[in-house]
């Protein structure tokens, strides 16, 4: 009998894994000991485990059994322990061979009747295997595909307990899943049940979302009630260029850390669009609880995250959100550890402009006073403002239009425009790490890229004074107005598109809501 065996798993911290070494002693005496600062999911899985190797014929050791999960200062939580730690009892006590059990990285969760349930963070589980020189990956087989898309590492998805004593006493093959990555991602087709060809009017607030789009800008829509706001939102996504692959496999880690990829799913290749409802707490926003789980923030990472009725948000929920969307990274700090989820996301709100809804209509008359109005508005912070880089009213189209517009421009045309816009910023900044379009840039690179003519200097100047901007709407008037210019593949920002990228901050006026 085997008296010391290790065997390898592994713990989700953020969207990164660390390899928790199982060491299991057996020797005289009755007791059961797990030391290692394990949460109660780890200890209760001392009774999955007996429970299991009784259905499938094994009888769990009589002697004294001490396991410890090192590293000692790495909390270990959640039930993907059990299958090692059945594993490395079952070696320790001669029922299984352990001579390959170091060339394995070993996770799961065990039923009652050994059946293997999938667990959280399977790709992030599969990076850490690769990295630390693991020859394969054994997991539950409805995260086989998921942790497959790692290159040179073996993956074995795998059904149950039995599946596995079997791989590693020769008596069976688990069949190894392989998923050939680039191929899939390149295969898939994005498909969108939205489009703007089926928009009648609104062309002023379409060339708004498309500069969003090609800038990654964060956008507001004001208008009342039937205006578009939300068939706009949905069909934002059919414009917005395709993930890049580097961009779905760090969208994949987030969801599989969250549970939320889908059985037999590989790889996410469609930029997520999150919609939280309005009274989402901020921790479900921007991630948190016990288990430091990601918000909706990270979940939208590389895709949108549509708030809509902004206004009615909580104060707490939408300051809580001015960070990430500054930083473009989550931090979340607890006791003992502390994770960082990314969240560079395109935040598009759309709301009310008064609590009627109808201020500004053409037709309907509001009955909201003008101080009502300002209130009203001002339930969004002037620093969650000057982070919105357009700022756009919209109002409700006539019956002429809807009955008699011609069918608009289909979204296929103007998503051509924004990859070509977006191409011109990835040759821009080829040089700077983790920066992909304009709306990422710092002040240094906006005073490098994004100069204006002498005409446009002073037009902005103008601005400035009139409308008593923020330093930093300074910056984002800038920055969209490079992003106007690249789509009129203009190397200057010349003053046309800063007078653009200057009508975009309707907000900003002082008399907008007392006009």
């Amino acid at each position: 009998m085997y008296s010391l065996v290790k065997v390898y798993g592994a713990q989700v911290i953020g969207i990164k894994s660390t390899t928790i070494t199982i060491e299991v002693n057996t020797a005289r005496g009755i007791k059961f000991f797990l030391v290692g600062l394990a949460d109660a999911a780890v200890k209760e899985s001392h009774e999955r485990i007996v429970a299991a190797m009784s259905y499938n014929g094994y009888h769990f050791p009589t002697s004294q059994i001490i396991v410890n999960m090192a590293p000692a200062d790495v909390r270990k939580e959640g039930a993907a322990y059990d299958l090692p730690l059945a594993l490395g009892i079952m070696g320790a006590s001669d029922m299984v061979r352990v001579d390959k059990f170091s060339r394995y990285m070993i996770v799961g969760e065990l039923g009652l009747d050994g059946s293997l349930q999938p667990v959280k963070g399977a790709l992030s589980m599969a990076i850490q295997a690769q990295r630390d020189g693991f020859e394969g990956l054994i997991l539950p087989e409805q995260n086989a595909r998921e942790a497959a898309v790692v290159e040179h590492l073996k993956v074995y998805g795998a059904a149950n307990l039995k599946q596995v004593i079997d791989f590693f006493n020769g008596e069976d093959v688990i069949a190894q899943t392989v998923v050939d990555a680039r191929r899939e991602f390149f295969s898939t087709k994005e498909e969108s049940d939205y489009d703007f060809a089926d928009v009648k009017g609104q062309e002023n607030v379409k060339r708004a979302l498309e500069v969003a789009a090609a800038g990654g800008h964060n956008i507001i829509l004001v208008g009342p009630p039937g205006s578009g706001k939300s068939m706009m939102a949905k069909c934002l996504p059919s414009i917005l260029p395709p993930l890049s692959l580097e961009e779905s496999l760090e969208t994949t880690q987030v969801h599989s850390v969250a549970g939320l990829v889908g059985e037999g799913v590989s790889l996410i290749t469609k930029r997520p669009f999150r919609s939280p409802h309005h009274s989402i707490s901020s921790v479900a926003l921007v991630g948190g609880g016990a288990h430091a789980q990601p918000g909706e923030v990270s979940l939208a990472h590389n895709g949108v995250l549509y708030c809509d009725e902004f206004a009615e948000f909580s104060r707490s929920s939408l300051e809580v959100l001015r960070q990430p969307l500054e930083d473009r990274h989550i931090t979340i700090s607890r006791s003992r550890y502390t994770v960082e989820y990314p969240c560079s996301v395109m935040l598009m709100a759309s709301m009310n402009p008064c609590p009627c809804g109808y201020y500004n209509h053409p037709t309907r008359e509001c009955v909201c006073t003008p101080t009502q109005v300002q209130k009203y508005l001002n339930r969004i912070s002037g620093p969650m403002l000057d982070r919105i880089d357009l700022q756009v009213e919209i109002l409700p189209v006539s019956f002429d239009e809807l009955s008699h517009a011609p069918k608009g421009e289909p979204s296929a045309a103007i998503r051509e425009r924004v990859v070509f816009a977006r191409k011109i910023q990835e040759n821009r900044f080829r040089e700077y790490p983790l920066v992909y379009c304009n709306a990422q840039m710092t002040s240094r690179m906006i005073a490098l890229c994004s100069q204006p003519t002498s005409q446009g200097l002073k037009l902005l100047k103008d601005a400035m004074e009139k409308l008593d901007l923020s330093a930093r709407a300074y910056d984002r008037i800038l920055k969209v107005a490079r992003t106007i210019a690249d789509l009129d593949n203009s190397p200057r920002v010349e003053a046309c598109h800063i007078a653009e990228a200057i009508s975009y901050r309707m907000l900003d006026r002082g008399n907008w809501a007392t006009r």
